[in-house]
Parts: structure tokens; sequence; C-alpha cells
């Protein structure tokens, strides 16, 4: 091989060892509703849900990886465009407006009572359990790499804002890798690649965005009566934005006392007095996510906090 091909080859080898690659691998979430998921397509209107700041349990990135596993699974969701989130700063508010702090979102009937006063079908509330970075490396006679590899587990619940049961529970796994190369002492070199944070955690979180719609698709959808002015006229907290379209058909109760197990006194459901059926006229005005609606006979005793179904 003469000196221009050796330095052609040269070149070329310098190039592939110097570039560097970074690659993120997802694992099977493992839900304990697993066998009973539903792999529904469905279209119909999108389910109001509040997403809090997730516990970090483990000794890494704390302060900021919490509130960023949130952020990104808020993202994923309205991605999806299967739901309505209400993201943590509004929850953090009302729980501030309510002296709810100290007892901490992660009680299901927090949670609950939470969900309750914004109106939400459900709420998610999640920790990351684990989360590590490790270096590996190898050194020949020419190249040289350096490989940083970021894993995370991220465990979820998703609680029934109207009894407080956790109906999904759920664990994922996200790994994400970066590799740097030299040539000869030469080529990309950095410290710490802050990136594989998010990228690892996206692909522990993207995978419950499924088994989130499956598990509520289960169960009508509902939404909250926010006003009654007048003896059969209704205004919901749902409309346009979330899919709700004239001549849709709703089965309305009046939300009574809290049902308590005997046992752990734990709220279990509410007394319900069925109000009568209504149907969608119209939206709010330019309200964007109000409807208006028109009970059929009964409903006058219908007041804001009340629940409409989806009518079967």
């Amino acid at each position: 091989m003469n000196g221009k091909k050796l330095l052609v080859a040269a070149a070329a080898v310098f190039m592939a060892a110097c570039a560097p690659s970074k690659s993120v691998k997802t694992q099977q979430a493992l839900s304990v509703n697993e066998t009973e998921q539903v792999n529904s397509k469905y279209t119909g209107p999108k389910r109001r849900i509040g997403v809090v700041e997730f516990e970090n349990k483990s000794a890494y990135g704390q302060g900021r990886l919490g509130g960023a596993a949130s952020d990104i699974l808020v993202t994923e969701l309205v991605k999806s465009g299967k739901f309505i989130v209400v993201e943590r700063d509004r929850i953090n508010k009302i729980m501030e407006e309510q002296k709810l702090q100290g007892q901490g979102m992660t009680d299901p009937q927090t949670a609950a009572k939470m969900g309750q006063l914004l109106g939400l079908e459900a709420i998610v509330v999640g920790s990351i359990s684990q989360f590590g970075v490790k270096k590996e490396g190898s050194d020949y006679l020419l190249t040289q790499s350096k490989r940083q590899v970021a894993d995370v587990t991220v465990d979820i619940r998703l609680i029934d804002v109207q009894d407080g049961r956790i109906i999904l529970a759920d664990s994922g796994k996200g790994e994400a890798k970066s590799t740097k190369g030299s040539f000869l002492g030469m080529g990309t070199k950095g410290g710490y690649d802050e990136t594989l944070e998010g990228e690892a955690l996206r692909a522990a979180l993207v995978q419950f965005v499924t088994n989130i719609s499956s598990q509520l698709n289960k169960k009508a959808w509902s939404c909250m009566i926010a006003a009654a002015p007048a003896p059969g006229q209704i205004y919901l907290n749902a409309g346009q934005e979330s899919g709700v379209m004239a001549g849709m058909k709703l089965d309305c109760y009046a939300q009574g006392s809290e049902i308590r197990d005997p046992r752990s006194n734990l709220v279990i459901g509410h007394v319900e007095n069925y109000l009568g059926r209504a149907e969608v006229t119209g939206p709010c005005g330019d309200a964007g996510d109000c409807a208006a609606a028109r009970f059929d006979k009964s409903g006058a005793s219908a007041k804001s906090g009340d629940i409409c179904r989806m009518a079967k």
C-alpha cells in the first residue's frame, strides 16, 4: 500500500473511531393489570387526567429527575391525542390553596381529592425507583472509546379520583447509551452527557401511554357539571377541545355522601342519584373546553360537581 492509500485508510479509521453515537433501549412495562388490558382503538372524547411531580427515590439527580419525569409523561400523553392533561404547576397551586402539601400526593385519597377539585377522571403519581450511570471503555493500539450508559426504572400508579382506587400499577425500564471515541489520542472528548437522563426517562415512560389509555377505556367516559343555571340546562367541563360534540347523550348523577369501607375507613365511592339523560347542544360560546347540554325530562336538581357519563 502506497503512502496516499495509507493516509486515506487512516483517515477512514479516524472518522469511524471518533464519531460519537447514541442508542436508546426500551424494556416492556410490567403491569399488575397486564392480563386485563384492553387494546382498544378508542376515538371518543379525551380523558381528563393530571400528572403530579414524580418522587425520586434514587440517590441520583435530586431536585431534577422527578420534575423531568413528570414533564416527559405529560408531553407523551398530550402527543397521543387521547388526553386533556392538567400539569403539575396547576396541581401544586390547588394543593397550596387547599393546604394539602403536607399530606403528599402519593396517598391515593389525597390524590383523589385533588382530582375531584380539578374535575379529573384520574390522576397519575409516580416515582423513579432506580437511576444509575456507568462508564465503560476500551483501549486498543490505535483507537480508544468511552461509553456512558444510563439505566432508569420508573413506577407509576393511576388513581381513579371518584373512589381513590389504584386502577393501574405499572413499571417501566429505559436505557440510553452514548459512545465517544478517539484515534491516536485525537477525537471526541467530553465529560458527562446530561442528555442521557432525558433519553433514558423517555424510553421508560413512553410505554405507559398505551397502558393508561387502555385501562381508562374500561370505564365509561365522564365529565362534571360546571354550572346548572336553569332547570334542565347544564354546562359541562368538557367541550370541543375534549372531543365533545352536539348530539352526544350523557347519563347524569347527583353526587351524594361518601361511601367508606367499614374495615379500612377509606372512601370507596359516593352515593349517586340518577338525574336523567342529557343531550349536548353545542359549545359554550367561544370556550374551548366547555359544552352546553339539556335534560330530556328531569334533572332540575343538577348542580356544579355532579357527574355525567357517556350513555351506553
